[in-house]
């Protein structure tokens, strides 16, 4: 890991943000690098000055009343209504909140994972690893990832259509190895995450946008792959077409 791909990390480490993967790397790294520890250290001794000031502020009860009594008693009267009502709520109504926790929980999870995606494209960007094997031949590319990850990932060498097969490497998302499997398109880098049983499965390709960057995913084959790029959409989606055909294509062979 170099300088500056622990200072991209070492503050996520300080907050406890990390995956356990990608905080071992840094601690490793700080343990020989006095310039890293150091500011290790001053991002965590400001850490320390700053619980140990009373920068929270708590209103005081008076406010309360002076809420109730701006609220019209017919507001208030609706108010205590529907307090009552959920207290009230028949097996039904628990039901139905049960269904829009779940669909909540699982919708924050979803959004958890495609900025985490996010996040480790930026890094590999950023810290000039992009690759841990670096071959434009799938036969060399999808071997590397046998013993570091529990999943064969579909490697498709996709330079004769336009996208250019860079390399591999692993990665951590929703705190868990992934493949990512890198593809050049002129200047513009598709990282195409491969994982299973993480994220919803789509009966069809979802393209959504998030801090500036196209992301794509789809399912295949029990594998949920996710693709980020700051390519255009349409060359995305063109990217994820040849990608699904190719593979079909190798499946069928």
């Amino acid at each position: 890991m170099t300088c500056d791909e622990a200072s991209v990390l070492l503050h996520a480490l300080v907050d406890g943000e990390l995956d356990a993967g990608h905080a071992r790397e840094v601690e490793a790294h700080i343990a020989s690098c006095p310039r890293c520890a150091a500011e290790l250290a001053a991002a965590r001794e400001l850490q320390r000055s700053l619980r140990g000031h009373n920068l929270s502020f708590t209103a005081p009860p008076s406010l309360r009343g002076s809420i109730d009594r701006a609220v019209p008693s017919p507001a208030m009267t609706s108010r205590r209504s529907v307090l009552k009502g959920f207290a009230a709520g028949s097996i039904v109504s628990a039901a139905a909140a049960a269904s829009v926790a779940f669909v909540v929980v699982r919708s924050d999870r979803d959004g958890n994972i495609l900025g985490e995606a996010v996040s480790a494209h930026l890094r590999s960007l950023q810290a000039d690893h992009l690759t841990d094997v670096l071959s434009s031949n799938q036969h060399t590319v999808k071997p590397w990832f046998n013993g570091r990850i529990d999943l064969a990932p579909p490697v498709i060498d996709l330079t004769a259509q336009g996208f250019t097969l860079i390399g591999g490497r692993l990665d951590f998302i929703d705190g868990k190895p992934v493949a990512a499997i890198v593809y050049r398109r002129r200047v513009h880098v598709i990282n195409l995450f491969v994982m299973q049983g993480m994220g919803q499965a789509l009966p069809a390709p979802r393209l959504q946008v998030i801090q500036g960057f196209n992301i794509l995913r789809w399912t295949d084959q029990g594998f949920n792959l996710l693709a980020v790029s700051d390519l255009a959409q349409d060359e995305l989606e063109e990217f994820q077409s040849k990608f699904d055909a190719a593979a079909k294509a190798a499946r069928a062979s």
